[in-house]
């Protein structure tokens, strides 16, 4: 069972950082009360690691038991493991190099997962040593299914965190494209129309299997997707519309990428 998807606006870019990074340390915080440990899937993008930043510097952060949080990845590109152009390199700088993890609970796809996991990768391939995105999709489905429960190939996690793109794309799922509808674990993207053309992703079954999804946008730009995520459309068209949590579906957004939804 799915949750049906909430709008929470906010005043802008600087705001909504704040304010989910805010919501986001509550969410771990409940989230071990509850379970003893919590999990979040970051993304990357503009606000992904905005709202990074802000929970770096939220004095509620030390909240968190830190070592007893899974982190893992919506998406990643499939680039050299030293590319700035890496969404784990990104979100290591904005926040998580700072914070007291246990190294063997983060999870970044590719080949720093690989290394962390005890594999002895060479780097022979395009990123890190794998020779294609389909090595590295199935090295990070092994790892979701690690930390599973028996029976199931991926783990319940309590937050996955969405950037939304103009086409209305989330993690590295893009419109009309055949990862919308695949229905293994993590795939290979290859053609991405957003560069880096070759990439790595969660698909929306196992994005589906977190208790909140929260889909996150700012700025003009994104308007007319996020509109298009309102309009009836389906995840074909607007892979977004396909981001669902079982008890929570949140869309944190601010007024410019709000802009376009009819007046309620």
């Amino acid at each position: 069972m799915s949750a049906e998807p909430r709008i929470v606006t906010h005043r802008d870019a600087g705001v909504l950082a704040r304010a989910v990074a805010a919501r986001l340390i509550t969410s771990l915080v409940d989230g071990q009360a509850a379970r003893g440990e919590a999990s979040v899937v970051l993304t990357g993008g503009g606000i992904g690691i905005a709202l990074l930043r802000a929970v770096r510097t939220s004095p509620a952060a030390d909240a968190v038991d830190w070592s007893r949080v899974d982190v893992w990845w919506g998406d990643e590109r499939f680039v050299a493991p030293d590319s700035a152009d890496r969404n784990d390199r990104q979100a290591r700088e904005a926040l998580l190099d700072h914070l007291p993890l246990d190294p063997k609970r983060v999870f970044p796809m590719g080949h720093l997962a690989a290394l962390r996991a005890g594999g002895d990768v060479e780097d022979g391939g395009t990123s890190g040593g794998y020779a294609d995105a389909e090595s590295a999709a199935a090295e990070y489905a092994a790892l979701l299914a690690g930390r599973a429960a028996p029976g199931a190939a991926v783990p319940v996690f309590d937050v996955v965190l969405l950037g939304l793109g103009p086409d209305g794309h989330v993690a590295s799922l893009f419109p009309d494209l055949p990862g919308v509808v695949a229905t293994e674990p993590v795939i290979a993207v290859h053609n991405s129309p957003k560069p880096p053309p070759e990439r790595v992703s969660l698909t929306l079954p196992t994005i589906q299997s977190t208790r909140e999804a929260w889909v996150i946008a700012a700025g003009e730009e994104k308007a007319g997707a996020v509109a298009a995520s309102f309009s009836g459309a389906g995840p074909l068209s607007v892979p977004a519309t396909g981001a669902v949590g079982r008890e929570r579906t949140l869309w944190l957004i601010d007024r410019a990428a709000a802009a376009r939804l009819p007046a309620t």
